[in-house]
């Protein structure tokens, strides 16, 4: 398929700056690929009426950091926005980052942050043209380190939620159930669940399964060839525990739904999956790009949220739900006044 087979007109208005006020009364579409049905439901939380007991939700557990902070350019105090990418070296406190604007940053620089400059960071290699290494000069223990500097930074929002950032966005730009540190963007799709929700799931019975992939920017990251198969992806670190792999393929072998919760899960699973087309142990790092066609091996019902056009997350949903369901879905999401993006409304994609 080519990058245009993805393009429609989203209106500005749709992309939702804000969540709803509680997690799981986001709205809810759901899918059904056989019979190319769809149904408009009014509440996320009424995704319990399509599991039973015994089947599995697979849920990626990445933690989002404040990786958005602004300093200041020594001598000319020009501003300087940092994105924190990862952590590259902990004793030499070294830091993969991108700076905006990259034109002003050179190889020496010192930058200076917080309102009394006690944080200091000196430019000490060029990576890409945006990206730099930049060695924070800090004394003290590692924790009090991170500490402080995360206390400079903000909840990294995507850029096309064009609102400043509030306090309140590092709380609402994390799953409840976020637990490993790692990540510079949410897996949206975890957003809905709520701790109510998860308690009524439990009740049911329904099991969960954690992996782990700390999303990067590659999520937001804008493809510029026409022909996907010539479109590199930006590797992301993942973990598969044993336990999470005793989970799902036990109720695979007992043919119990495996929903998976997001893109990010899809990617995680679909990298880690034997010829079998059980789930193995895993710990590295994938670029893996899913786009039509695609033959998936895990799950069989999966959850998104309403994508951009053009991007990634949209191409795996069509692969997974099919490309010419998932685009009337998304003709029908407009139509209906569904909201659009991180914040945005959900769907569930089911098998049947």
């Amino acid at each position: 398929m080519k990058l245009s087979d993805f393009k429609f007109k989203l209106p500005e208005d749709r992309i939702a700056l804000y969540p709803t006020f509680h997690r799981d009364e986001s709205r809810l579409m759901v899918l059904h690929k056989k019979s190319g049905t769809i149904e408009h439901r009014e509440y996320f939380k009424d995704i319990l009426d399509y599991f039973d007991d015994k089947d599995v939700f697979i849920f990626n557990d990445t933690k989002v950091f404040p990786a958005r902070l602004y300093g200041n350019k020594e001598k000319t105090g020009a501003r300087i926005e940092v994105f924190l990418l990862r952590e590259l070296n902990q004793e030499l406190r070294l830091w993969d980052v991108l700076v905006d604007p990259a034109r002003k940053i050179r190889i020496g620089n010192k930058l200076y942050f917080g309102d009394d400059d006690s944080m200091v960071a000196e430019v000490i290699d060029n990576t890409t043209s945006r990206g730099r290494t930049l060695r924070f000069l800090y004394d003290g223990p590692h924790d009090e380190f991170k500490a402080a500097l995360y206390a400079l930074g903000e909840a990294p929002l995507p850029r096309f939620i064009k609102r400043e950032t509030e306090k309140e966005d590092m709380e609402r730009f994390q799953c409840i159930f976020a637990k490993n540190e790692g990540a510079v963007t949410a897996p949206t799709s975890g957003l809905h669940f709520s701790r109510e929700l998860m308690k009524r799931m439990e009740i049911k019975g329904i099991d969960f399964a954690f992996v782990t992939m700390h999303c990067g920017l590659g999520n937001f990251r804008e493809i510029d060839v026409e022909d996907l198969t010539k479109h590199k992806m930006d590797s992301e670190e993942m973990f598969v525990s044993a336990e999470a792999c005793r989970i799902v393929n036990q109720a695979k072998d007992s043919g119990h739904k495996i929903c998976a919760v997001g893109t990010t899960v899809q990617r995680t699973i679909e990298s880690a999956v034997g010829t079998d087309c059980h789930l193995k142990e895993f710990q590295g790092w994938t670029n893996k790009f899913i786009f039509p066609p695609y033959e998936f091996s895990v799950a069989d019902s999966m959850v998104a949220n309403f994508y951009l056009p053009y991007s990634t997350l949209l191409m795996l949903t069509a692969a997974y739900g099919g490309y010419e369901l998932v685009m009337e879905a998304y003709n029908q999401a407009l139509k209906e006044g569904y909201r659009f993006g991180t914040y945005g409304d959900a769907m569930l994609i089911l098998n049947d």
